[in-house]
């Protein structure tokens, strides 16, 4: 039978955006060019500083919904979803921060500040940008080449004859020993290539989505939670590269609420959830992740330069006005960029000179951790499933 989108996943993104957004507007950064954050913010930063854990949400989520959005699919209709998902928001991004990057550089204890040239914009337009040497426009865009890598490995699973059950589980039991054990063999590629700082979220979104579509199963359930346990040493691991007076704890309270929230999502207990403005929120998620650091900086340091109002209010201000810029590129870039990106790798060069209008299709809103799509599903009743399931 066929069921509701699945709402509170865009409630969830938006939720992880706004954690990474107050992680760089109040901790990762020197607001006035000298000063700690704590000068301005001291009862804040002890709170927002696990904002940074917003993009280990995004990852798990990622591997929730990319697999979900695979299954049925070929390579082709895969790569032309990836494409026309990430690119048109992207693309808008660089080019936008990039323009004000060149006109306002920043200085001062900003990890991201200085001025780009046009062949450093020219090849963020790629994405491939960490890859080929180059400094990115904006320092968030790091995770998109780790989404990257994930993509490519879906891609590879579906190249060998599409996403099933037994290839899935398969997946999330290679990749987890590889990404265990690939730190102890002391080559970064293999660490590179298997992204072992970041696998277990993947792997455990990729489970939980599993017992989604097919109902609970202890194989399933010991896959998430071995994955929830490594993501618990990583976090660990990320803490304390934060410095030692960063308690660990609330690290580790964080990914298990995440962890857990997601389960309920997976059982169904969240269906109910149809709140239409929640759409809307996981549409603006991707374009604010893409947008709100170098140019939400590059305001605020103006704001705080020329403004004698508190601090948390040009903060505040300054996220709404990232939120409408978003909505903005949303709205009028990524909807109608992305179908017709979509429609121009899907169709032919032979049949794009027919004359015969084109079928439309009732357009998807933007989803996901990093511009996943989240299309309706069919799930028939939950059962107990085997290790051979086709």
């Amino acid at each position: 039978m066929s069921r509701p989108r699945l709402a509170a996943i865009d409630g969830l993104r938006l939720i992880a955006a706004l954690a990474v957004l107050a992680f760089h507007y109040t901790v990762a950064w020197r607001i006035d060019g000298v000063r700690l954050p704590e000068h301005f913010l001291p009862s804040t930063v002890h709170v927002t500083i696990y904002g940074l854990l917003g993009v280990e949400l995004f990852f798990l989520i990622s591997g929730f919904v990319i697999c979900m959005s695979s299954w049925g699919r070929t390579l082709g209709q895969f790569f032309a979803s990836r494409v026309s998902r990430l690119f048109p928001a992207y693309w808008a991004a660089v080019i936008l921060t990039g323009v004000v990057a060149m006109i306002f550089p920043l200085t001062g204890g900003v990890t991201d500040g200085g001025r780009p040239s046009v062949l450093d914009l020219a090849i963020n337009l790629t994405m491939l940008q960490q890859p080929l040497g180059h400094d990115p426009v904006d320092g968030v865009y790091w995770t998109l080449f780790v989404e990257l890598k994930f993509y490519l490995i879906m891609a590879i699973v579906l190249a060998r004859g599409g996403l099933t059950y037994r290839r899935a589980v398969l997946l999330c039991a290679v990749w987890m020993t590889a990404a265990v054990f690939a730190p102890s063999l002391g080559s970064p590629a293999l660490n590179a290539l298997v992204i072992s700082d970041y696998a277990p979220y993947f792997i455990g979104g990729i489970a939980l989505y599993l017992i989604h579509r097919f109902g609970p199963a202890p194989l399933l359930f010991g896959i998430t939670g071995l994955a929830w346990l490594v993501c618990l040493a990583r976090v660990n691991d990320r803490m304390h590269d934060l410095g030692p007076k960063v308690p660990p704890w609330p690290g580790f309270v964080i990914i298990t609420l995440s962890y857990a929230v997601l389960l309920l999502v997976a059982l169904g207990y969240t269906d109910r959830i149809q709140w239409r403005w929640l759409t809307v929120a996981g549409a603006l998620t991707y374009p604010l992740y893409l947008l709100h650091s170098r140019i939400g900086h590059t305001v605020i340091r103006a704001a705080y330069e020329r403004l004698t109002a508190p601090v948390w209010v040009m903060i505040t201000v300054t996220t709404l006005l990232m939120l409408g810029l978003a909505w903005l590129v949303h709205r009028w870039v990524e909807r109608p960029l992305g179908r017709r990106l979509r429609d121009l790798v899907l169709t032919p060069p032979a049949d794009r000179s027919k004359t015969a209008p084109p079928v439309r299709t009732p357009s998807v809103p933007a989803q996901a951790a990093f511009a996943d799509d989240q299309p309706e599903r069919v799930v028939t009743k939950p059962i107990l499933v085997r290790l051979n399931r086709p």
